[in-house]
């Protein structure tokens, strides 16, 4: 694992990085909140604010970083707020020793109110722009969201996983196989397109209107994974923010009704990923340190009443413009 890790992302070998593309930090280097990867902000000898991100080893190759450059300059391109990478000596991507990394200005905000029809009617507005640009073609090597890559995998990760007690094991596979054989049953999206891939609160900026942040999980997918992060609270109140959005969207972007069936499955996608995700990442310092409720019985035990009131909620029927009677 260690060749996955930042153990060797010293201060001298982020100033030398930055050194190199021309760039002298006046302030010290400021930790942002990420784990996938090593991201700093600072500001530089001419008094200008950027961000470097370090990304992880090994998770990507080199064309799939491009992509993610090259989706975040074309819509910025299309005037569509996005923070996309600088350009030094005519490179998005540079390196320094085994670490490859991006520069970013650095922008300021505030996050998005989850419950502010208004702020999702912007929210519905720019995503539906957005998709108009990345529905024009397709990725050539970023990933698709697949049932593999959420479901299968993580679930071979979980089954090898230290972490999780050996008293629970069999309650949470028990249930952990429902879930995944009703989201397999379930998630079968009918077109894909070229996403943000995690477009939740933490990745929204809000300065008078939303700005998209973080590229990292760019992939192929539903439409629907775009937007169904953020709804929230009970069932009538998501309906009302479903509409609120998809009513935005569509000057921009025709949304197919039928992916809404998708939503619960991607919710089931997401919620087994992120378990494995972070036992995956465990031999990292950041993640002990992130999350150290994550090795508690505690959090096994709340994952186990988590997969049950999500198995219900895949049997419940999907969301709605129509009003249900």
């Amino acid at each position: 694992m260690s060749d996955f890790t930042f153990s060797a992302l010293s201060p001298d070998t982020i100033l030398a990085a930055l050194e190199q593309c021309g760039i002298f930090p006046q302030s010290g280097l400021l930790a942002l909140n990420s784990y996938e990867n090593r991201v700093y902000q600072f500001v530089s000898d001419e008094q200008q604010r950027f961000v470097v991100k370090f990304y992880r080893p090994q998770r990507w190759t080199d064309e799939q970083i491009l992509e993610e450059h090259q989706f975040s300059q074309e819509l910025a391109d299309a005037e569509i707020p996005i923070i996309a990478p600088c350009i030094h000596n005519g490179q998005s991507l540079h390196y320094a020793e085994q670490y490859r990394f991006a520069l970013f200005p650095s922008a300021g905000g505030r996050q998005f109110e989850l419950d502010n029809l208004d702020h999702l009617e912007w929210m519905g507005r720019f995503i539906g722009r957005m998709h108009k640009v990345a529905g024009s073609k397709a990725f050539a090597h970023r990933p698709t969201l697949t049932t593999e890559s959420y479901l299968t995998r993580p679930r071979q990760t979980l089954e090898n996983s230290e972490l999780l007690p050996d008293g629970l094991k069999t309650a949470f596979f028990t249930i952990l196989d429902q879930v995944i054989a009703l989201t397999e049953e379930q998630y079968h999206p009918t077109s894909a397109i070229r996403l943000h891939g995690d477009c939740h609160a933490g990745n929204i900026l809000w300065r008078d209107g939303p700005t998209f942040v973080d590229m990292d999980d760019c992939r192929m997918g539903p439409a629907v994974q775009d937007l169904w992060m953020m709804l929230s609270g009970d069932r009538p109140q998501q309906m009302l923010q479903l509409e609120t959005m998809l009513d935005a969207y569509e000057e921009f972007c025709d949304f197919d009704n039928r992916e809404l069936v998708l939503i619960e499955p991607l919710r089931a996608m997401r919620m087994i990923h992120y378990m494995a995700w972070l036992s995956d990442r465990w031999q990292d310092p950041a993640f002990p340190r992130a999350f150290p409720w994550f090795g508690e019985l505690k959090y096994w035990e709340q994952q186990v009443l988590a997969l049950k009131e999500q198995f219900s909620a895949l049997h419940e029927p999907p969301l709605s413009l129509t009003p249900q009677y």
